[in-house]
């Protein structure tokens, strides 16, 4: 007996043996069962999805001499027939082949006849939008009002070419493609039966390789027997469909992660000895980061159809969302530019040293050894002023002193370097003096969205410096409009945070949060919480109900750390849901900004020119387009 391929031999004899589309399954095994018969049945789908083959499963439950249900018995005569093709009242009419109008009317002609043989005479029409319009025509009328012996069962690759006056008389069915994990299923089951030796990966590779389609993964199973020689193996399959080793393309993702340039170049190397498109590597690059972005955000959306959850799930513990979200977009553009440049290998590596020359702001590079990351955690202190220990002492609590001595103002010309930490201890003497407290009013940026001031210091010292110098410069400051300065003419720090200890805590957040180097969501988060307790070493912040699924708690440690790194100290912070009585940063923000328009609106109003031109040509001011200079 001649070979019979996989596709023709495993095509399912009842319902029940179909995979997938059970969406389809049930409407008609319902329809057979409770007698609900419609005349006309559109089945739409991709190729190799099962459309004529649910079509003469059907055309075989109507037929079967055991009577009309959704279990024909399979054993008789009828059913024999259909199952070989040769039963005379299934008409199955290739539409690709006969798309004139006489073929057609040819074919309309027999149907007024009674069934042969069976109970029905059914009309199998594939690959129907390759009907012309005149076809189409003449199908319409019996379509509508077919006898009551007659079925029709349409199958089509493409309904949108199919008039709607078609689709209007029939009960359409969507059949959708399987998936791999359905389709890799399957191949085990049916090399199973056959008693062929396979590899589960290989599988997986014939699985995705089919793209939905049940006809294709058997095509290609059998084309994979006869490669390894009656066994399906992982290499023989991969070299067969000419696809790379997937754990390259996780090999140069890791390397990415751990910021190692050298392995990310060798993984290239190695991923070179099988000439592949260097397209496709950067497609399954593109994938894979779509997938661990989606771990990283609802993992449970991360299904196991490419066998491979486990990896992509530690993917997604070692990489933070937003260098995932900056290597996809990186991938996107270097696919894009990947025809224009003089080497496919080139693209391919140019792409992923972008994505080691870029990261988010704020996200330090990995030290390579213990060596590296000693003469990091060195430098600082090495770059501060001579009298500085090498190991600084914890800095004092950062709450105001209630009883110290007033400061004697220091000179501008003795500030400190703007590399010493602010949680730097300068030794006596002549040091000035070591704050944590927050800065004077004229201090605060007046739009945290610039990320630094830009009013100019009333003691003549720059904005851009460390905490300390704009502390040793606040005793020169004027006092907040509306506020007593204290007794002498040089109030020390400490007294006027106590002038403005009522009012400032809000004030002092929105001051530091421009320095702490946050970015992205964990900044906007941030920007969004109002400091309610200040007790020196101890803060409290106050988050609102909307924020709560936003705050993880590795957005509050990232905010803890960064607070933390900034006073030079590791002190208690909390965050608390609840009613915010203190300004936001973006709320103060907004408020500047709403104030400086303001001010722009009334010096316009009150711009000399501009009244002459209301007056003499009735000129009106466009308020919508008033922007501040600034």
């Amino acid at each position: 007996m001649s070979y019979q391929v996989l596709a023709r031999k495993w095509r399912p004899k009842r319902f029940s043996e179909m995979v997938g589309q059970e969406h389809v399954l049930k409407a008609l095994v319902n329809a057979l069962d409770d007698d609900r018969l419609h005349h006309a049945y559109l089945f739409t789908g991709t190729r190799g999805v099962g459309k004529t083959s649910i079509a003469r499963l059907f055309a075989k439950s109507l037929n079967c001499e055991q009577g009309v249900s959704s279990e024909p018995c399979g054993q008789c005569s009828a059913c024999v027939e259909i199952a070989e093709g040769r039963f005379v009242d299934l008409i199955e009419v290739d539409a690709a082949s006969r798309t004139k109008v006489e073929d057609t009317r040819e074919l309309l002609e027999n149907v007024q006849y009674a069934p042969t043989h069976g109970r029905f005479k059914v009309y199998l029409i594939d690959e129907v939008h390759m009907l012309s319009t005149s076809s189409f025509n003449a199908l319409l009328k019996t379509l509508e009002e077919p006898p009551p012996h007659v079925k029709f069962l349409l199958a089509t690759t493409d309904p949108q070419k199919l008039p709607m006056t078609v689709l209007s008389r029939c009960l359409q069915f969507n059949l959708k493609n399987l998936t791999a994990e359905r389709i890799q299923q399957h191949l085990a089951f049916v090399l199973g039966e056959e008693q062929i030796e396979r590899e589960e990966a290989a599988l997986w590779l014939l699985a995705r390789s089919a793209d939905g389609s049940m006809r294709d993964a058997l095509s290609l199973t059998d084309q994979a027997i006869a490669f390894g020689a009656g066994a399906v193996r992982e290499t023989e399959v991969r070299a067969m469909l000419g696809t790379i080793d997937q754990h390259l393309v996780y090999s140069i993702i890791q390397s990415l992660a751990a910021q190692d340039p050298a392995a990310v170049l060798a993984a290239v190397q190695s991923l070179s000895e099988f000439s592949p498109d260097y397209h496709s590597v950067l497609g399954e690059m593109l994938s894979l980061l779509h997938r661990v972005a989606l771990a990283q955000v609802y993992p449970a959306a991360v299904d196991n159809s490419l066998g491979d959850r486990d990896q992509v799930m530690a993917l997604a513990q070692q990489m933070r969302p937003e260098e995932v979200q900056l290597y996809y977009q990186v991938a996107l553009m270097g696919r894009k530019d990947l025809p224009m440049v003089p080497e496919p290998r080139e693209g391919l590596e140019m792409t992923l040293l972008r994505m080691l020359a870029f990261r988010p702001a704020g996200v330090a590079p990995q030290p390579q050894n213990a060596a590296q990351a000693t003469s990091r955690s060195t430098a600082p202190a090495q770059s501060g002023s001579a009298t500085e220990s090498p190991a600084p002492a914890p800095a004092p609590t950062p709450a105001p002193a209630p009883a110290r001595p007033a400061p004697a103002p220091a000179p501008t010309n003795a500030a400190e370097p703007s590399a010493v930490p602010p949680s730097a201890t300068p030794a006596p003497p002549p040091p000035p003096p070591s704050v944590d407290e927050p800065p004077p009013w004229d201090d605060v940026p007046p739009d945290l969205d610039e990320g630094a001031a830009k009013k100019p210091d009333p003691a003549g010292v720059s904005d851009v410096q460390p905490v300390s110098n704009r502390a040793a410069s606040s005793a020169d400051a004027p006092p907040r409009p509306g506020t007593a300065p204290a007794p002498g003419n040089a109030p020390s720090v400490a007294a006027g945070m106590r002038a403005f200890e009522g009012d400032l805590k809000g004030d002092r957040w929105a001051a530091m949060l421009p320095e702490l180097g946050l970015s992205g969501m964990v900044e906007s988060i941030a920007r969004n919480l109002s400091l309610e307790e200040d007790q020196g070493e101890r803060l409290c912040f106050f988050y609102t109900r909307e924020q709560e699924a936003m705050l993880s708690n590795e957005r509050r440690e990232r905010i803890s750390s960064a607070i933390c790194e900034h006073l030079g100290q590791r002190i208690d912070i909390e965050f608390r849901q609840g009613e915010q009585s203190r300004e936001t940063p973006a709320q103060l923000g907004e408020r500047r900004r709403a104030a400086r328009l303001a001010e722009a609106v009334k010096s316009i109003e009150q711009d000399e020119k501009v009244a002459e031109l209301a007056q003499h040509f009735g000129a009106k001011i466009d308020y919508d387009s008033v922007r501040p200079i600034d």
